[in-house]
């Protein structure tokens, strides 16, 4: 079977930067499952996948615009101490879920602290990084009517409703 919209893969990957340094990895753990084509993986990765079959090993770079995105400086903002509430020492590295308009949330890093500023980061950690990806196809399937309705794979290596 063949990867293609609105099927499950299974894949073990490892990610690593330009620098050669691992991000992340699948390694010595379950696949990551995903359900094709819904956007449950970055955009670059997908497109690299479609048509290929369990069993198949790739190397893929994927640019920053089909990754987390370039980095965008209007992310970055300066904001007074006071906005995080009485919620202790804030230090760069920690991260917050910032309101924005319309109800929606993002997640944000504080970057640096100084006096009653802190400024913080919505950018994704890994915007404007290219991505290496080292991929092996483990399995593919049909996905289940209630997957499709959900828009994620369920069980092993996929979401768990609690």
């Amino acid at each position: 079977m063949h990867v293609a919209q609105d099927k499950v893969v299974l894949i073990h990957y490892t990610l690593t930067n330009d620098a050669g340094e691992v991000l992340d990895s699948s390694e010595g753990g379950e696949p990551l499952a995903y359900l094709h084509g819904q956007g449950n993986i970055v955009a670059g990765l997908e497109k690299a996948l479609d048509g290929r079959s369990a069993g198949e090993k790739l190397s893929v770079r994927v640019e920053p615009a089909e990754g987390y995105g370039v980095r965008d400086a209007a992310l970055v903002k300066r904001v007074p101490r006071r906005s995080f509430g009485s919620g202790g020492n804030i230090k760069p590295g920690m991260q917050f879920q910032a309101q924005l308009e319309r109800r929606q949330t993002r997640v944000v890093t504080v970057t640096a602290v100084k006096g009653d500023m802190v400024t913080i980061d919505g950018n994704h950690p890994l915007a404007g990084q290219s991505l290496n990806f080292a991929v092996e196809i483990t399995d593919v399937r049909d996905a289940t009517s209630e997957e499709l309705e959900h828009g994620h794979v369920h069980g092993p290596g996929g979401h768990h409703h609690g």
